[in-house]
């Protein structure tokens, strides 16, 4: 009697298995895919975003679906990351879409643009407010198809090697900084130069460069820069909250079974998370460890950012008056930032305001 009712177990058991798992897997293709990442292999945050992604597509389909990711100069370099995915060199990149507003600055939104949205309003702007939408329309002309994997949260204003006082400050002064944030320094009088993350440091160290600014503490601290560049200064009011992107070659993404493209979708927006969540979590601690090593941390002057809003704005609108690709972008998001910007004012705002500050100004 024991014995009849643990191999009637033992069946039933064999035959959910042979149901749940493999005969969905079985009737998927076995795809083997290559990843190039714009960031190197020693930030665990924004390249160790892209081996999350491969690990857990992989576990999603059975290992059916396999992503194999490559660091810059394995296949193509950092900043040739859309092209290779455009060229059908790599089936898809892991990247950071304002590096290529040299293209187009209509790219710059889905990364981040200067005073634009903080990773919960990117969020909100690219799954709810229409963004993603507008972004893959946008993309399609370039045979790619975008979607949010990664975001660092607001930045940090970067390293310079002498202090900066005023606007007159940043005259000639030259600056690492990519995207509009670029084009809104050079307004501003500085010399904006777009270099990869593994070259900062050494163009730091020989003076090639005054200044540069990457993520915030956790990264920048591990990239060395307080070595060479003692001054560090915040807010990057040009990224409030950078997104990373995963880019798929549209012709890819388009044969792509739909369980498939599902599973890309959502290990992407667990690696969105995931990578805000450590962020979160590194960056106070570094920021002591910084501090502690002799590092000065610096608010920007009320002058220069007030100098930056002005310039920055004036700058999207030239870029609308002549850019009908970028104006069809930035009117409906610019209507988006506003408002998000007067709901935070009224709870978020306020309480980060005083609770932020309680411990030091409540006796």
């Amino acid at each position: 009697m024991r014995r009849r009712k643990l191999l009637t177990t033992a069946a039933v058991g064999a035959a959910v298995g042979s149901v749940a798992s493999p005969a969905i897997a079985q009737s998927m293709p076995e795809l083997k895919w290559r990843l190039t990442s714009s960031f190197p292999k020693s930030l665990d945050t924004l390249y160790g975003a892209a081996e999350s992604f491969a690990k857990k597509i992989a576990v999603l389909t059975d290992n059916k679906f396999q992503v194999r990711v490559f660091a810059p100069g394995e296949i193509v370099p950092a900043l040739q990351a859309l092209d290779a995915v455009q060229n059908n060199t790599v089936e898809m990149c892991h990247t950071a879409s304002y590096y290529f507003v040299g293209k187009d600055p209509t790219f710059g939104f889905d990364a981040g643009v200067p005073f634009g949205l903080t990773a919960r309003q990117q969020n909100a702007w690219m799954l709810q407010g229409g963004g993603l939408q507008l972004m893959r329309e946008f993309m399609a002309d370039y045979n790619c198809v975008p979607t949010p994997c990664g975001n660092t949260g607001v930045q940090m204003g970067g390293w310079f090697r002498k202090e900066i006082k005023t606007v007159d400050d940043l005259k000639g002064l030259k600056m690492r900084i990519p995207g509009i944030g670029g084009q809104i320094w050079a307004k501003l009088g500085a010399v904006p130069q777009q270099i990869a993350g593994g070259d900062i440091y050494p163009a730091l160290e020989r003076g090639a460069i005054d200044g540069a600014e990457w993520v915030g503490p956790y990264d920048d601290e591990k990239l060395g820069f307080y070595k060479v560049a003692p001054n560090y200064y915040y807010p990057g009011w040009w990224e409030a909250g950078t997104q990373l992107t995963l880019i798929v070659g549209k012709q890819h993404w388009d044969a792509l079974p739909a369980v498939y493209k599902l599973a890309v979708e959502t290990v992407a927006a667990d690696c969105n998370g995931e990578m805000m969540a450590r962020y979160d979590q590194q960056n106070p601690v570094a920021l002591r460890r910084l501090v502690a090593a002799g590092t000065h941390l610096r608010p920007y002057p009320r002058e220069i950012m007030a100098a930056a809003w002005k310039a920055t704005h004036e700058l999207y609108d030239e870029f609308s008056a002549k850019n009908a690709k970028f104006k069809k972008v930035y009117e409906p998001w610019k209507a988006f930032r506003d408002e998000q910007f007067l709901w935070f004012r009224v709870a978020e705002l306020t309480y980060e305001n005083f609770a932020f500050t309680a411990s030091q100004t409540v006796k």
